[in-house]
């Protein structure tokens, strides 16, 4: 399960990855107290049409906007709208942007302001469990690897991984296989991962439970206690020994 990529292949989804990489870090520079959310995804939009590529989430089974921004207990998918950044704000971003066919997505999560110890830590952990993932990625292994890696780093903090959602593979389209967990699931498929895989790891970590519930707005998922939540993502390439990013 997954497809391998041939050189061409990973040639445009390079290309892809760079463009989602630099839209993600623009778009972050800008998360300061007072920039409304909407604001955010008119730039995202404007670079994204910039660099030649579109939007992979607009229009993806419905989804309304350009980018997903999603703050404090939000964990993935929200929209944004008119609410503005606020010192004390999580604001976590996910890009994904559609090149010559090829998807590239990312995530991150930054703290504006933020002086509650705990949340530092939690964005740490969440850091470090992606890397902890990535590194993991290797030819030979296995997609239960990388969840175990993500998971053992993220509970070693004491903080919870979100099950309900997962990574994926990636490609031509947004959510190919395999998927990903950042846990180990007792009954997920044994599948080795082979040189060429394409893959996006993303773990999502709370502060509290690991519970989720998505509001009426049929996307927006929040955590289920309100506790804050921390979304971070790279599309990679598994090699023969560390994997490539492609979203830096």
């Amino acid at each position: 399960m997954g497809v391998i990529r041939t050189a061409k292949d990973l040639e445009g989804m390079r290309r892809s990855g760079r463009i989602a990489a630099r839209v993600r870090d623009a778009v972050l520079s800008a998360c300061v107290p007072g920039v409304a959310l909407r604001d955010l995804e008119q730039l995202a939009d404007e670079l994204i049409r910039r660099e030649g590529a579109e939007s992979a989430f607009k229009g993806y089974q419905g989804y309304p906007a350009v980018i997903c921004l999603s703050l404090n207990d939000e964990v993935v998918h929200g929209i944004p709208d008119g609410r503005r950044i606020q010192p004390g704000d999580v604001v976590s971003l996910d890009v994904g942007v559609r090149y010559e066919g090829w998807v590239g997505d990312c995530a991150w999560t930054v703290l504006v302001g933020v002086a509650d110890p705990e949340v530092r830590r939690l964005a740490a952990a969440g850091e470090e469990a992606l890397r902890a993932g990535i590194a993991a990625a290797r030819e030979g292994r296995f997609v239960s690897d990388i969840s175990h890696a993500i998971q053992t780093v993220v509970e070693r903090h004491g903080f919870s991984v979100v099950r309900q959602f997962v990574g994926h593979g990636i490609g031509r389209r947004m959510h190919e296989e395999p998927q990903v967990p950042n846990f180990v699931a007792s009954d997920a498929p044994r599948i080795r991962l082979k040189a060429g895989m394409a893959l996006a790891i993303e773990p999502m970590v709370n502060l509290g439970t690991h519970e989720v519930r998505v509001e009426p707005d049929g996307w927006t998922v929040r955590t289920a206690d309100g506790k804050p939540s921390v979304h971070f993502e790279h599309t990679l390439v598994v090699g023969e020994g560390e994997a490539e990013v492609l979203t830096i």
